[in-house]
């Protein structure tokens, strides 16, 4: 079978090969998965450039945490599962639900956990989740992650959206317009930011509300915070330490920013915006089997499509990354397999 690795000491995309290797078996309590899609998130970049948590990869390491196929063997033991089904691992392997817990597991994709970027992969009965009946292969793949990162940002923690609150997302990836989505169809008013008119035209195509471009509109917290009469009740933090600033301006009274970024390092973080406004900052790093099926279930009812921009071939996949890390992105990068 094919498998794409990150190569022990890689700080380059070139050092991802494309390898053949034999077949895995599942074990007592596992699952043989047929991947059919897989999709890339921003730490798929910064893994194979050595700048993830825990640095340099020191083994083969076999890359993507996000995919969707079907249950091709069972091991002994296996009762909840059979061959056929449509399946996605979920992205902490031993996080079923509740709060995050120092037992949540590995997380596929990096070391040591498996990756998904290959034609078969073993994972643990408990480690799937079954996809949203209304999805394809490539549609589902965008969700253990992406999906289940915004799921957690708007619908868990202390108090989820509800019809009639305001919400602001941040930029067009993957996170973003799966999250604008989710709050649509929670009830929820939609704020959108981008540097790019034409993709904020498209943000307003999948149901935002209000849009603004934080080139033309460098405090664009405080026009947020205009828009939605005061401040919102969520903000979507994909953005890190360069955005936090404006995203406190932007938050209302007792609203949350769900802080899920790091794609800028360098900027003012200062919390005391919080305090005047008695608002929170609640971390977010993606979420629990019982978060999926949540998802999964909320998608089939609300009949919600994640955006998929581009999708590629396996033997493709340095382009994926390639385009993937692109301005042009909007949504998400797939692969099929």
């Amino acid at each position: 079978m094919r498998q794409w690795v990150i190569t022990a000491g890689s700080t380059s995309l070139n050092d991802l090969r494309l390898d053949e290797t034999a077949m895995p078996q599942p074990g007592p309590g596992e699952v043989l998965v047929r991947v059919r899609a897989c999709s890339l998130n921003y730490r798929d970049q910064i893994i194979p450039l050595g700048f993830y948590m825990g640095g340099v990869v020191q083994h083969d390491t076999v890359p993507l945490s996000d995919s969707a196929g079907e249950v091709a063997a069972i091991g002994e033991g296996v009762a909840t599962l059979n061959v056929g089904d449509r399946v996605a691992g979920i992205f902490f392997q031993d996080w079923m639900d509740g709060p995050p817990n120092p037992a949540m597991g590995v997380a596929l994709g990096a070391p040591p956990a498996p990756g998904m970027l290959q034609d078969y992969v073993v994972l643990p009965e408990h480690g799937v989740v079954r996809l949203a009946q209304s999805l394809d292969f490539v549609q589902a793949s965008c969700l253990p992650c992406a999906g289940v990162t915004a799921w957690n940002a708007l619908m868990e923690g202390p108090r989820p959206v509800r019809s009639g609150d305001r919400v602001l997302v941040l930029g067009t990836g993957g996170v973003s317009l799966l999250a604008l989505q989710i709050a649509k169809a929670a009830g929820a008013t939609v704020i959108a930011t981008s540097s790019s008119d034409e993709k904020l035209e498209r943000a307003k195509a999948l149901g935002a509300d209000h849009v603004i471009n934080y080139n033309t509109t460098p405090e664009w917290g405080a026009e947020a915070a205009r828009l939605s009469g005061g401040g919102v009740d969520k903000v979507v933090e994909v953005g890190g330490a360069g955005t936090l600033k404006q995203s406190i301006a932007a938050v209302g009274f007792a609203g949350e920013i769900a802080l899920i970024g790091v794609l800028t390092r360098e900027g003012d973080t200062n919390p005391h915006g919080l305090m005047f406004k008695g608002a929170s900052i609640r971390g977010i790093f993606v979420g629990s089997k019982g978060m999926a099926e949540r998802l999964n279930a909320f998608v089939d009812e609300h009949g919600i499509k994640p955006v998929v921009d581009r999708t590629f071939e396996m033997e493709s996949a340095r382009d994926a990354y390639a385009y993937q890390s692109s301005a042009g992105l909007f949504g998400k990068v797939a692969i099929t397999l």
